[in-house]
């Protein structure tokens, strides 16, 4: 099917529905999670645990967000309605290595009576990290590196937005008091979500905790947002947010628009993922050319995969220009972040 010949606006359209809150979803419909791999010998009960926990994510899903700011710390400012939305997801296992795990996941979109795959976020899981990717702000991140103690039976999560950049990243340990495994870091500040960076520029980084958890019926992500003003100088509290992202298994939407898709482009993402990690791991701080998570960097990329699964532009080629593109948004001489967070944001872009 063709993945790109469709006009941009369409993608657009649907990437602000999702934000804004008017996707259509499903009746549920349990699926199966994936198998796990067998034991390895010498590996603990505990990280077979873990690994499970995380693998659990993997499936289809019926997808609800569900975001209330609860509190305003500025007396001129008032909280925003609750903003609630849905959508169809596919999530699956791109890589395990035992003690890394990539997700990715697929939104299946219906806009205009048409059905199509939208490429959406990515999240690796790595047992017993040396460092964690953490944002700082203006649209930059840096490796923060981890004691012994600090990642002992630890797995960090790093979160990929829909280009394959970086997002925020976090460790913790996996918990399982009261029969419910969790995963809860500290705060960590992440970029602002699609739903805020498109509409208002009056903060500029969330110091988040994000919470997952494994339920009878999938999994949920609670969120427990500040959001948080730089321009000052010192960061100040605008507001807070409780947010609870609940993925319900659910196989009743076309599950192989997605399954088509990531089979006919995965070629092509392997490339831009290679590309990524080689920018990250060539200085211990870099950044973005351009705030936010914008069609800028994301059109060209989507639009050179559809190309690929079309048959359009050979792998080699689609590859070559979207590595490209990866290295011209971004930048390894990082201003003060005073100076970063006054930079003209581009808004996310629909």
């Amino acid at each position: 099917m063709p993945y790109i010949s469709r006009p941009r606006l369409l993608l657009g359209a649907a990437l602000l529905a999702l934000s804004l809150g008017a996707c259509a979803c499903a009746q549920v419909a349990l699926a199966e999670a994936p198998a796990t791999p067998a034991s390895e010998a010498g590996v603990t009960a505990d990280f077979q645990r873990d690994r499970q926990s995380i693998l659990a994510m993997a499936g289809d899903y019926k997808v609800t967000f569900d975001f209330i700011e609860t509190v305003s710390f500025d007396a001129d400012y008032v909280v925003m309605p609750p903003k609630i939305s849905g959508a169809q997801e596919v999530v699956r296992v791109i890589e395990d290595r035992g003690d890394f795990i990539s997700l990715q996941h697929i939104l299946v979109a219906t806009h205009g009576g048409e059905t199509f795959p939208i490429k959406h976020w990515r999240q690796d899981w790595q047992f017993e990290p040396a460092r964690v990717l953490v944002f700082i702000g203006g649209n930059a991140w840096e490796w923060r590196d981890l004691s012994a103690a600090e990642r002992q039976g630890q797995w960090s999560q790093t979160v990929y937005q829909v280009d394959d950049a970086p997002r925020y990243g976090a460790v913790a340990a996996w918990t399982y008091e009261l029969g419910a495994p969790t995963w809860a870091p500290g705060h960590e500040w992440r970029p602002l979500p699609r739903r805020d960076m498109i509409t208002r520029d009056d903060y500029h980084t969330i110091n988040a905790v994000n919470r997952h958890v494994i339920t009878p019926l999938g999994w949920v992500h609670e969120q427990d947002n500040d959001k948080v003003v730089l321009s000052s100088g010192a960061p100040e509290l605008l507001a807070r947010e409780v947010g609870v992202n609940t993925y319900e298994r659910n196989g009743d939407f076309p599950v192989e628009v997605a399954l088509d898709y990531w089979e006919d482009t995965a070629d092509f993402w392997a490339e831009i993922r290679d590309e990524w990690e080689k920018v990250i791991n060539e200085n211990n701080r870099f950044g973005l050319i351009l705030q936010g998570e914008t069609e800028a960097l994301y059109n060209p990329l989507l639009e050179l995969a559809g190309n690929v699964a079309e048959g359009k532009t050979p792998l080699a080629e689609a590859a070559a220009k979207g590595r490209a593109i990866v290295r011209a948004h971004v930048t390894f001489e990082l201003a003060p972040l005073t100076e970063r967070v006054a930079a003209t944001p581009e808004l996310g872009g629909t």
